[in-house]
């Protein structure tokens, strides 16, 4: 009889499946509903990113061990070889420095003369990307900085070579960001060549944006350098963003297309810097504002130009 009751109770059924079904119905329109009116699972959120952190640490773990390992065979050649790329690379960038720190001198003591409280002192911290996001219509990186290093939404993310998107979620160690090439990412930009204002979109291409709503009058030409203009007070002024690739013009429409190239190397760059403002920047150990240690400040000395 025990054994049978035994047998019996692994067979008893549970609820109907339609009620489940009906049942995460309900609870997925309520979270979807609190998160979109009411802003209620943010912290929410936070937290199952923050309890998502070793995951990506984990996945990127393969691809450090791959470098480790790669490490312990390289040669005694290559080293020096590349000890001196270093060097040669050292050098131009110092001179690159003193010239850059003369002309952000001259331009702070210009700024000064027109009454401007302007000054080129962006500050930055280092982070790596751990994570992709594996879904084809989001274009979206982790990185392994967080609100525990001062990371807030809004804020800038930029690699080596420009303006890569900005920061969308952040949790305690990690934070997602959205890149420029995404469809729903758009950036103010102007050309430097003339000044030339226009918004740049993401069109879910990599390798391409879109320049919108330029007349078919304006002075654009393939080429041009775009960079931020800082209208709207998200993205910082001045940053490479992307170059005119094609234009084309429609007989009869008011308006050309234009399509760019990012200059940030989307779906390559593993390093990236994250823009604090200079209000918000966190300090030196990575703490957030308002704590004790001096703040990570790498730029130009105000009204100076010495680099620190």
């Amino acid at each position: 009889m025990a054994g049978g009751a035994a047998i019996k109770t692994i067979f008893v059924q549970g609820p109907v499946p339609g009620f489940r079904l009906l049942l995460v119905i309900v609870i997925s329109a309520v979270l979807i509903v609190a998160d979109a009116r009411f802003d209620r699972v943010t912290s929410v959120r936070s937290a199952i990113g923050t309890g998502l952190a070793p995951v990506h640490w984990l996945g990127n773990a393969p691809y450090e061990l791959q470098d480790w390992v790669a490490g312990l065979f390289t040669t005694r050649d290559d080293l020096l070889a590349e000890n001196e790329d270093l060097k040669a690379r050292l050098l131009i960038l110092e001179r690159r420095a003193l010239k850059y720190a003369a002309l952000a001198s001259e331009n702070n003591e210009l700024r000064r003369l027109m009454n401007s409280s302007e000054v080129l002192d962006d500050r930055v911290i280092v982070g790596e990307i751990v994570g992709v996001s594996p879904d084809p219509f989001s274009h979206e990186v982790i990185i392994n900085k967080g609100s525990r290093d001062g990371v807030t939404v809004g804020q800038a993310i930029l690699d080596a070579h420009g303006l890569m998107g900005q920061v969308q979620q952040t949790s305690s160690f990690t934070s997602r960001v959205l890149l420029v090439s995404d469809s729903s990412h758009a950036v103010p930009v102007e050309a430097v060549r003339n000044g030339l204002r226009a918004i740049l979109l993401g069109n879910g291409d990599i390798n391409s944006l879109e320049l919108v709503h330029v007349p078919d009058t304006a002075d654009i030409r393939e080429g041009d350098l775009l960079v931020s203009s800082g209208l709207g007070g998200r993205f910082p002024k001045g940053y490479p963003v992307a170059e005119v690739a094609r234009i084309t013009k429609e007989p009869g429409e008011p308006f050309v297309n234009i399509e760019a190239t990012p200059k940030a190397r989307l779906n390559q760059s593993s390093l990236v810097l994250v823009v604090f403002s200079p209000d918000g920047e966190p300090d030196a150990d990575g703490n957030g504002p308002g704590q004790e240690d001096p703040p990570v400040n790498i730029g130009l000395e105000p009204g100076t130009g010495e680099v620190r």
